[in-house]
């Protein structure tokens, strides 16, 4: 449990409050997560956690706007530190990676709220984090294109859904599994297959089975 002091700067409350619904998302069903058991976590009323978050809503939201920002940060700053596209795909994803290991609960959260059938605020924060990361993915695509990197009949859309996917198919097995450390271990090895599969173009299915 956590012991945060009783009293705290509001952006620090707000922060401290994110990084225990985190805690707590890994650890038990993030649906089931209430404001009275972020409350006791954190060894506060609710009152006191209300002062700084209107409802549940506006906590979700604002764990998912940190977890964007996080993500985004990190595997931007991993592609701008390699000097190609297919180095900076490869750092993007190991950094991908390390980050979920780290962070187990943030997965939890976010297919959570894409399984929700109401549009909150939350879960559209969610789709523009994946349709931005995306773009970014199809940018450098056509960048390892334009170097010869890539074969130019390389599908960019597919190979950017494929790279995403893959890290999800990652998580999910290691979330299955009950062991987050896992990805790490399995993610060398994956970036592996996707390379050869992007650097073939995507056509000759026959020399990854």
């Amino acid at each position: 449990m956590s012991t945060m002091p009783k009293h705290l700067p509001a952006e620090e409350r707000r922060a401290a409050t994110v990084m225990a619904v985190i805690d707590l998302a890994a650890k038990q069903n993030p649906s089931e997560i209430t404001t009275a058991a972020i409350a006791k976590h954190m060894r506060l009323t609710q009152g006191a956690l209300f002062r700084h978050f209107s409802g549940k809503a506006a906590i979700w939201e604002s764990v998912m706007d940190w977890v964007a920002k996080r993500l985004a940060a990190r595997i931007e700053l991993a592609a701008q530190q390699s000097t190609t596209a297919l180095e900076a795909l490869e750092a993007m994803f190991m950094a991908h990676i390390d980050f979920v290991a780290s962070h187990p609960g943030v997965p939890r959260m976010m297919f959570g709220e894409l399984q929700r059938a109401d549009d909150t605020a939350a879960k559209k924060m969610v789709r523009k984090f994946i349709h931005r990361y995306e773009s970014r993915l199809c940018a450098l695509i056509e960048e390892g294109k334009a170097q010869g990197e890539f074969p130019p009949q390389l599908d960019t859309a597919a190979a950017a859904t494929l790279f995403v996917g893959s890290i999800q198919g990652l998580v999910i097995q290691s979330m299955l599994a009950g062991e987050p450390g896992r990805m790490r271990a399995e993610a060398l090895r994956v970036f592996a297959l996707l390379q050869r599969a992007l650097t073939a173009g995507g056509n000759d299915t026959q020399r990854f089975v």
